[in-house]
């Protein structure tokens, strides 16, 4: 069997998020093995030296890199793939120059038939002891990521429900892809919590043209499908949040933090703020839902302080 017997396998989705100002690029490939490979973030996070940080949630990887050309230093089982050179075109693609020896080099040729790829070229040979080399063509995309706060009430309804819904929607209407969901555990002593006082963040791939235009979609979404009336979004356009960001939301999860707090975060990095309802409400937890969008492990943790200081009570009480 050759790899033209194998035209149904084939990666699912690939996706190149730009952030021009910061001059890098986050790749996001759905391989076709249920799982992944962790094999492919082995070898290109040590042969390309144009990825900066690379990881994998399942069979759906992330390399963020540096928007360039870089020569690889090839090596049969050490160093066997990766990534040469990225690069937007005149006619605003991103441009992914792939190598690497016998199934690395195959896999270029299974990159072709995946969702959002322009196209595949084949820049020499594949298989077997041959070094292969491609070059995949896909829409520039931009990240937008948003936290969404106080969208239920004490009587009925769940925020990360209803972000769920929202998520599929934005796919559903064409406008980009609906990339990520992230419970945020906030300070769970807040007396105005509804109960157990998380936000949520919502990570989306669009189309530059629908930049702006998305903040209007959630909003009519909101509007129309939250069951409080307290309800507030955040939008962060970047590819990953920034320090002052995340020290917030670490803030936010240990202690109450003030809306004036969040408001100087927001502007400090360029997030737009949406008052759903024009209320106050929701502000914190919808900034503080963006700082640890891309880190969900440290986002469900409760605050250890917290921890202590609610088990020794419940211990001593009367």
């Amino acid at each position: 069997m050759s790899y033209k017997d194998i035209e149904n396998i084939s990666y699912k989705r690939i996706i190149a998020l730009v952030d021009e100002r910061l001059n890098i690029v986050e790749l996001i490939e759905e391989h076709p093995c249920p799982n992944g490979s962790q094999w492919v973030i082995y070898q290109y996070e040590r042969t390309s030296p144009l990825i900066i940080s690379a990881w994998r949630y399942g069979n759906v990887h992330h390399y963020v890199l540096k928007i360039g050309k870089e020569k690889l230093n090839l090596i049969p089982s050490i160093s066997a793939a990766g990534i040469e050179e990225i690069y937007i075109d005149d006619e605003d693609n991103v441009n992914i120059v792939y190598a690497g020896y016998a199934g690395a080099g195959v896999g270029i040729e299974l990159r072709k038939g995946a969702e959002n790829v322009i196209s595949c070229e084949l820049l020499s040979d594949i298989g077997g002891s041959k070094l292969g080399r491609g070059k995949l063509k896909t829409p520039r995309m931009i990240k937008v990521v948003v936290g969404i706060d106080d969208t239920d009430t004490k009587d009925e309804g769940a925020t990360w429900v209803l972000c769920e819904k929202l998520g599929r929607y934005i796919e559903k209407l064409g406008i980009g892809y609906y990339l990520d969901h992230t419970i945020v555990q906030l300070f769970p002593g807040n007396p105005k919590k509804t109960q157990n006082c998380v936000s949520v963040s919502l990570s989306f791939a669009v189309l530059p043209k629908y930049k702006y235009e998305i903040k209007n979609i959630i909003k009519e979404f909101l509007l129309k499908n939250s069951l409080s009336d307290k309800c507030a979004f955040a939008i962060y356009y970047g590819i990953t949040p920034s320090k002052s960001m995340k020290i917030f939301t670490e803030k936010a999860k240990n202690e109450m933090v003030s809306i004036n707090e969040a408001k100087s975060v927001a502007v400090r990095n360029s997030i737009d703020i949406v008052k759903v309802f024009d209320k106050d409400d929701g502000i914190v937890g919808a900034v503080a839902a963006l700082g640890l969008s891309e880190h969900h492990d440290e986002a469900a943790k409760v605050s250890e302080d917290y921890l202590i200081t609610h088990y020794y009570n419940e211990v001593n009480k009367d």
